[in-house]
């Protein structure tokens, strides 16, 4: 049957109409405008980025940073209006070119003293007062003063929310071509800076970003506009304003020199003073990002405190923005996962003072899509006539040509150039064309597979397929990882149901969680009843093996609260109670016996030692923390990308040494997010707390923890309760925190 179906399949579809459609196919979503496919070919362009950043190089821009220690030292944001204006003048005096400022000054300051004496109590005592410090300057106005003085650029920022804002332009914008009014993104409010304040500065820019759609700033707008009004960005009233000079042109499609070819229709870019930026046709630029350097950084302390030595800073741009964590001002970039936004402002300033910008040249898109439509035509021709080993070779040698020209581009010419959509068509055509071959090779092991498939693993009948000799006893030590996960409260669930409902349900769990085990190139060992026991990295190699496994208990737990739903309407419909299902997960990486475990009867592919019967005691340990997943440290080693906290260092039942144990949160774009950054800077500084016995600055960082995930409030709740314990009897002075488990 199976080989007369593939010849039906070929009959239907002969060796070129596939390979054809799937080159359409490709054509059609290239084309498309789908945003994934441009969110798709921004990921490459982030991984150059990485590899080879922009170089940094010393230029006349720096970053006056109110860190966490100008805080501390300064106290807490917002400062009075006083001490920004005397930043500004130590700034000024040492002889800087412009000062921008990326934040907004909204709203009055509430220490001025007009302010602050409407708090006072009435009274003989403090009426003179009162009149006397209503006549004291106010503090709007020292700042306003002290922006005179010196070359300043305000900031503000526009909000989707309508409102009657709108922000003071110090720019003059000419047009080149079409109004760029069409093409910049509109906002119907604005968050601006007091009018004294607005009035005193030489310059005015808007500071928002607007990150892709998967939270990464990568492009900058230099433009935007608040209904009618067009208002430059932060960045290029920098550059306006450290030039001297008023007017900003903007070059549109339309303009002299800048015909409508039907690659590009928009602005093109944007010149202010000496420098000419190549923009997007929306206006925006693409940010070539250096690594961090701490060269660029000056804390804002050192400048009021006078440690800034006379001529350091003469003639740069600096820009006053913040790296504090608690305001909030962090951004994830292509080469750095937490970047304070006034980093982003510099960075821009920097590429254009050295020309070093990145271009997506209008005919890129062009160029993309006629190597995919050459190559996978060639292809489509010649694969019939030369095999499918030749075609191989001509299709990575495509490959590696498109990659070395577009890393060629990138590098030298910092254009931009994807070559990864065109290269993975010209794979899926070869793939395509090559398929009836394949579908015929793979009918002749069909029996192999239907006799042990329903009992093995995939990875394992594929192996035993090519080398049935390895249907004997024996083992090996391998490294790897084991998996447990078992049904809590299986008892209670159990004796709601009757046997045939019961088995219903467990089939219910085990398949789905079974099939995501699999995907992750997992290998099912046994159920255990309600549990499931697997493990990663054999048979088979797989380098990947803890991360691997970590990605299946996420893909499970995320899976069983879908299931959880489906059973919970399928209760409802029949009038019966919903007794939802929830599993802890164990997970450790160690040394293990690894293959065919029995007797010469019967035997199975299995795993023996002591890691694995340490992964069982973590499984157990799950409800005792009240969390989902509970990892050992060798797993956690070997899994870096994946968000983890800290949960004890513990001695499990059975155990002599003490073992570092986590909890699993998320994969990388949880730990990357600037909120876990947060919860794990205050969960490690609670538990070293704690493990030092400073129990009061361990209750306030509890504090701060339950406030940034409320979902671990048993964790939470236990240490508040050993703290407790501890506080009321000390323990002894050999004490290493370890926690000595009870049950397994």
């Amino acid at each position: 049957m199976y080989s007369g179906n593939t010849t039906k399949i070929q009959r239907f579809f002969p060796g070129y109409t596939a390979p054809l459609i799937v080159l359409v196919l490709a054509l059609v979503l290239r084309v498309s405008g789908f945003g994934w496919i441009e969110d798709f070919q921004c990921k490459v362009f982030d991984y150059y980025q990485r590899l080879k950043p922009r170089p940094y190089q010393e230029t006349p821009v720096r970053v006056i940073d109110l860190d966490d220690e100008s805080l501390e030292r300064l106290g807490q944001w917002p400062w009075p209006r006083t001490l920004v204006a005397r930043l500004v003048t130590k700034l000024s005096d040492l002889g800087v070119s412009t000062i921008v400022f990326d934040m907004v000054f909204a709203e009055p300051d509430r220490t001025s003293p007009g302010t602050v004496v409407r708090f006072w109590p009435a009274g003989p005592d403090t009426d003179s007062l009162k009149a006397r410090a209503k006549s004291l300057p106010d503090h709007e106005k020292v700042l306003a003063k002290a922006f005179r003085r010196a070359n300043v650029v305000t900031g503000f920022t526009v909000v989707p929310t309508p409102n009657d804002k709108v922000p003071a332009v110090k720019a003059a914008f000419g047009y080149g071509g079409d109004s760029p009014l069409s093409y910049v993104p509109d906002y119907p409010g604005a968050v601006v800076n007091l009018p004294v304040l607005e009035e005193a500065a030489s310059g005015n820019g808007c500071f928002s970003f607007m990150a892709e759609r998967d939270g990464v700033v990568r492009r900058a707008p230099l433009l935007m506009r608040r209904g009618s009004v067009l208002v430059p960005s932060l960045a290029l009233e920098a550059l306006r304003a450290a030039q001297g000079v008023k007017n900003v042109m903007v070059k549109s499609v339309g303009a002299s020199d800048e015909d409508d070819t039907g690659g590009h229709t928009g602005i093109v870019a944007v010149k202010v003073g000496q420098f000419v930026i190549p923009t997007d046709a929306w206006g925006r630029i693409w940010v070539h990002f250096s690594r961090r350097n701490p060269k660029r950084t000056i804390p804002a302390w050192k400048v009021l405190e006078g440690g800034i030595p006379q001529g350091d800073l003469e003639g740069a741009i600096v820009f006053v923005g913040t790296s504090a964590l608690g305001l909030m001002d962090l951004r994830v970039t292509p080469t750095e996962p937490v970047t304070p936004g006034v980093e982003i402002h510099a960075n821009i300033v920097e590429q254009v003072l050295v020309d070093d910008n990145l271009k997506r040249p209008d005919w890129a898109s062009g160029a993309e899509v006629v190597f995919l439509l050459a190559m996978g035509l060639a292809l489509i021709f010649l694969l019939p006539r030369l095999g499918a080993a030749l075609c191989l070779g001509l299709s990575l040698a495509s490959i590696g040509g498109a990659v070395a020209f577009s890393w060629h581009s990138y590098s030298d010419l910092h254009f931009m150039l994807d070559p990864v959509f065109p290269s993975l068509t010209v794979l899926a055509v070869y793939t395509v064309a090559s398929l009836m071959g394949y579908l015929k090779t793979e009918g002749e092991k069909k029996h192999i597979r239907g006799a042990f498939g329903q009992y093995l693993p995939p990875v394992l009948v594929e192996q035993l397929a090519a080398h049935p000799e390895k249907l004997q006893l024996g083992g090996e030590l391998r490294n790897i990882t084991i998996h447990f996960c078992d049904i809590r409260g299986f008892t209670t669930i159990s004796e709601a149901c009757d046997p045939i409902g019961l088995t219903r349900l467990i089939n219910g769990f085990l398949t789905p969680m079974t099939e995501i085990i699999m995907k992750h190139k997992g290998c099912i060992d046994k159920y255990i009843g309600d549990c499931i026991m697997a493990f990663w990295n054999a048979p088979l190699d797989d380098p990947g093996h803890a991360a691997n496994a970590c990605r299946a208990a996420l893909e499970m737990h995320a899976r069983l609260a879908e299931l959880n739903k489906a059973w919970e309407a399928e209760a409802l419909a029949a009038g019966r109670k919903h007794l939802a299902i929830k599993i802890g997960t164990g997970l450790n990486t160690g040394d293990a016996v690894v293959g065919n475990l029995g007797s010469e009867q019967r035997f199975g592919y299995s795993v023996l030692g002591d890691d694995v019967n340490l992964a069982s005691r973590l499984e157990g340990q799950s409800k005792y923390y009240g969390v989902k997943i509970v990892v050992g440290g060798s797993t956690r080693e070997m899994a870096q990308d994946f968000a983890f906290l800290e949960l004890d260092l513990i001695r499990v039942k059975g155990k002599l040494q003490p073992v570092r144990i986590f909890t699993l949160l998320g994969d990388a774009g949880v730990k990357e997010s600037p909120v876990f950054q947060e919860l794990q800077l205050a969960h490690d500084a609670m538990l070293a707390s704690y493990r030092g016995q400073k129990w009061g600055q361990a209750v306030e960082l509890l504090g701060r923890c339950r406030k940034l995930e409320p979902s671990l409030k048993v964790l939470h709740d236990l240490y508040a309760e050993r703290i407790q314990a501890f506080r009321e009897n000390p323990p002894e002075s050999d004490w290493d925190g370890v926690y000595v488990a009870t049950s397994k």
